[in-house]
């Protein structure tokens, strides 16, 4: 690839159509954490984390076999990390959260992908953050920990240590978005995306085979948590990756990030329907974390004009 590639004419967009796609994302994203919650009914951590990133992978195997002369082999290590990092780890760390804490607070913490993708591009992308952008990393920063501790008069106890867990995937998340941002973005959306399953897909299925996945989702009694699964794998985790993916394409990575804005509200709402127990602080503590991101992103403007891929140099 060369260092001054011109992505084609498709990848500009209007306003109107990044901020669609990021309302959709954080509509259809902000519904996975009921979904994994659904999903743990039946079946384990391993199933519900492999089993999604296998089912997505499945879903596209057809790409895989139209495109694999179309991807760079430089590309291929960039492509591998961006499925471990990306899926396949954040999946695990989720799925083991949202066994010990609410779907409405693993949506809250998601929220805090942005701050880790503007820090890890500070620190290893070679990106210079504005004060306001540091700000607002200490205010998200703030607001997490306003989810993870309470106060017990003079003490601070924490009471939801497997919210480190959520946190962690965010981190994995930041990073992941970086590498898109920096080494994939000149590939279109549907090729890297399908391409990143490539690698994770088959380790997602290694693991299956020492678990009670697939007679689980053979059993007519198990139909809707596996509903739900299938729903985590193919929607998910598969057409909304296009999409996300595309969006980076279209915009910038933190604008792509962003999505976690509205993914948090769409959490809680689930979460209430579900009849959880979501407090005043958490609701608090949901707001402070906004308020980080929002500036953060703040006047981040989004790319209307073809862009140029990013340099093949450290490949």
């Amino acid at each position: 690839m060369s260092s001054t590639t011109t992505l084609p004419k498709s990848q500009t967009a209007t306003p109107l159509t990044t901020w669609g796609l990021l309302l959709f994302l954080a509509l259809i994203w902000g519904s996975s954490f009921i979904l994994i919650k659904k999903s743990l009914q039946v079946y384990s951590v391993a199933e519900v984390a492999a089993g999604r990133v296998f089912m997505a992978f499945a879903f596209f195997i057809p790409v895989l076999l139209r495109t694999y002369k179309e991807v760079p082999r430089p590309l291929l290590k960039y492509l591998f990390l961006s499925g471990l990092l990306g899926y396949l780890l954040p999946a695990f760390l989720f799925a083991e959260a949202a066994k010990h804490i609410s779907s409405a607070m693993a949506g809250t913490l998601n929220a805090l992908s942005p701050m880790f993708t503007m820090l890890i591009g500070t620190l290893f992308f070679n990106q210079r953050p504005r004060w306001m952008q540091v700000l607002g990393l200490l205010i998200a920063l703030g607001g997490a920990l306003m989810l993870i501790l309470t106060r017990s008069g003079s003490s601070v106890s924490v009471t939801n240590p497997y919210a480190l867990f959520a946190i962690a995937a965010t981190i994995f998340y930041g990073t992941n978005i970086n590498i898109i941002a920096r080494h994939l973005s000149g590939l279109p959306a549907l090729v890297s995306t399908a391409w990143i399953f490539a690698g994770v897909g088959p380790l997602a299925l290694g693991i299956l085979f020492f678990t009670g996945f697939f007679g689980k989702m053979s059993n007519p009694a198990y139909l809707l948590p596996s509903s739900f699964l299938m729903c985590l794998g193919v929607l998910s985790s598969g057409l909304m990756s296009i999409l996300f993916n595309r969006l980076i394409q279209l915009s910038s990575a933190v604008f792509a990030a962003s999505v976690t804005y509205i993914m948090p509200i769409v959490a809680l709402s689930w979460g209430i329907l579900d009849h959880e127990n979501v407090g005043p602080q958490q609701w608090l503590g949901t707001l402070v974390i906004l308020v980080g991101v929002y500036l953060i992103n703040r006047k981040r403007k989004i790319r209307t004009e073809p862009t140029q891929a990013p340099s093949s140099a450290a490949e």
